[in-house]
């Protein structure tokens, strides 16, 4: 099977759910996921993607499994091509305030709530979304499972990875551009160097620790 074929024949497993849904004529369908986590620094994003019901964007599939470059063609493309698309942002300080499985969640509601036309049925990754009066669907592993999901998550990496590379020229020095946040030696080692800055978690251990050194 060429490489066309296979990514044909990814498609049409990530768009089972979807064409299950379209067939009751749910055609409103959103996919919701989020990035930033586990991060030390920078925001929690999530995004929220309605795509038509023709959809023929190649190579969508989870974000992780995309180099960068394929990433941030795929994020255009599928903007362009949606119905509708949002994003909800949850700063650091609101990280520390609710902390990360609760930022997720208030990200997420944030961007779906943006969206506009708002959606009919949610397929969510592994989640369920407080405050949204809308069906919801809770996929483990959804990213890998569903195309909308896996459009988000990608939507939802692109946008954050843009805030970084600012929080980068806003912050030189701690190689934001470079690990987008996460603990990396590279990030750890600024901390200790320079202790931490706004864009920091400060409820996050390595984070309290460079805080007390400096």
């Amino acid at each position: 099977m060429g490489k066309a074929h296979r990514t044909a024949a990814r498609r049409r497993v990530l768009l089972r759910i979807e064409r299950e849904l379209w067939s009751r004529r749910v055609e409103r369908v959103c996919g919701v996921d989020e990035v930033g986590v586990g991060p030390l620094a920078g925001p929690l994003v999530a995004g929220a993607v309605i795509l038509p019901m023709e959809i023929g964007i190649r190579g969508v599939d989870d974000s992780k499994k995309l180099s960068a470059k394929v990433r941030a063609r795929l994020a255009v493309e599928i903007r362009e091509a949606a119905v509708a698309w949002a994003v909800g942002i949850v700063s650091a300080a609101e990280v520390d305030r609710l902390n990360p499985y609760g930022g997720a969640l208030e990200a997420m509601r944030r961007a779906v709530v943006a969206l506009a036309p708002a959606a009919q049925h949610i397929l969510v990754d592994a989640r369920e979304i407080p405050g949204v009066a809308v069906p919801q669907q809770s996929l483990v592993k959804g990213d890998s499972r569903s195309y909308s999901i896996a459009a988000a998550s990608i939507v939802a990496k692109e946008y954050r990875d843009s805030l970084m590379r600012a929080a980068d020229r806003a912050y030189p020095g701690y190689g934001f551009a470079r690990h987008m946040g996460y603990g990396t030696q590279l990030h750890l080692a600024a901390l200790d160097r320079l202790g931490p800055c706004p864009e920091h978690r400060l409820s996050f251990a390595p984070v309290r620790r460079a805080r007390r050194v400096v």
